[in-house]
């Protein structure tokens, strides 16, 4: 016979979250879709310190220092933790409306602005908070069915609202927002200073090699031999790949520190949220440059309120063949059911309760023998006759 077998299969969370996002190791990792740019970000990093760390530091660290190559590694480290950081963390999403919550939100903006008449557009759902004495616009946003928290935006990427979000890096491949802007600026900034010190020592390289043999020399070194040939052509184009990095990673890190210090993000400036016509002042400001900083970069860090790894169960149910155990002293259940067995809408099953017993000494002698069974005298009535 069969059995049914009720399994339990345990689903994450993330595996039904809405948007674009990619996850890894169990929910634990959150990155976008498009993570080829990220990609090349590791390979330009690690490509370069590998081969700065593989001839120059070598040389440097004998003629020079040799906290030369111990400060390299520091920066290197640095810089790739907080990389791998901004580009594995939640930045911030928020949770779509669940349809309960937008259906009550949907009555609510009727009861507001009441019946549009057919042909006429909407007014725009839009609610006002005061913050600081100003007043700031909560939009409704379409897509996650929620007015969206103050300087939260919907990313067209990941297709998510992130809170208080600053833009969408490709190079590290993921929005950046409340919860990893201040490890996406210590990345900027490491890399920064790590550029402008692989940069410089290279040039000092050259010109130590340069001092001793001459530039044309240092150049065309051992001609012939292709590991010292392939030594200068690899210092080289180390020197150029810093040249280029150097003044857009430069350029975004001072750029983002104008931001810090007036606790301002990349989308409120290029929209122009406080500035421009309106000429409205920065609620989220502190008016002080040392506040702003500690805000944005030494504050409480929000936990995130996905819930990436929380478990939602699903029941299988499985069919299993096999035959069931009968005990010695089982028996079935008859086939016809005469009258004082079973009373009808009874269970099979259901425990019968016995009938009570007569002793043959309440039961008249007709009643103990069956229909065509001969009376069968007693021994006393043959002693009477004799």
């Amino acid at each position: 016979m069969s059995v049914m077998v009720a399994r339990k299969k345990v689903v994450r969370k993330w595996e039904k979250l809405p948007g674009r996002n990619t996850f890894c190791c169990d929910g634990r990792i959150m990155m976008a879709r498009q993570k080829g740019i990220f990609y090349l970000t590791l390979f330009l990093i690690l490509g370069t310190c590998a081969l700065f760390f593989a001839f120059e530091c070598r040389y440097l660290a004998v003629q020079l220092s040799p906290a030369i190559p111990v400060f390299a590694a520091v920066l290197f480290l640095f810089a790739m933790a907080t990389l791998l950081r901004t580009s594995f963390s939640d930045p911030g999403v928020i949770p779509r409306a669940l349809p309960d919550e937008a259906a009550f939100i949907e009555m609510e903006i009727e009861a507001t602005n009441g019946t549009v008449p057919q042909g006429q557009r909407p007014p725009p759902r839009i609610k006002n908070f005061q913050i600081n004495n100003q007043i700031v616009k909560l939009k409704y946003c379409y897509t996650c069915k929620i007015f969206r928290p103050p300087r939260a935006s919907h990313c067209s990427i990941c297709d998510n609202c992130v809170e208080r979000f600053d833009h969408h890096c490709p190079w590290v491949g993921n929005c950046v927002g409340k919860r990893n802007y201040r490890y996406f600026y210590l990345f900027i900034l490491s890399l920064s200073l790590l550029t402008i010190y692989i940069f410089t020592f290279n040039i000092v390289y050259v010109a130590l090699k340069s001092l001793k043999i001459g530039f044309l020399n240092t150049l065309k070194e051992t001609p012939g031999t292709y590991p010292s040939m392939s030594l200068t052509v690899l210092t080289v184009l180390e020197v150029l790949i810093c040249f280029f990095t150097l003044w857009s990673v430069v350029g975004l890190t001072g750029f983002h520190t104008f931001l810090v210090a007036l606790n301002q993000t990349t989308n409120e400036d290029i929209k122009g949220s406080w500035t421009g016509k309106n000429r409205v002042q920065n609620p989220y400001s502190h008016g002080n440059i040392v506040k702003n900083c500690c805000e944005v970069l030494c504050g409480p860090l929000p936990p995130s309120v996905l819930d990436r790894r929380g478990i939602l169960q699903q029941e299988e149910s499985t069919a299993q063949e096999g035959s069931c155990p009968r005990g010695s002293g089982t028996q079935e259940p008859p086939a016809t059911q005469g009258p004082g067995q079973a009373q009808e809408g009874h269970s099979v099953l259901s425990p019968q309760v016995p009938a009570p017993s007569v002793s043959d000494t309440e039961m008249p002698e007709e009643k103990q023998r069956t229909p065509g069974e001969l009376p069968v005298p007693s021994p006393d009535a043959g002693r009477a006759e004799h």
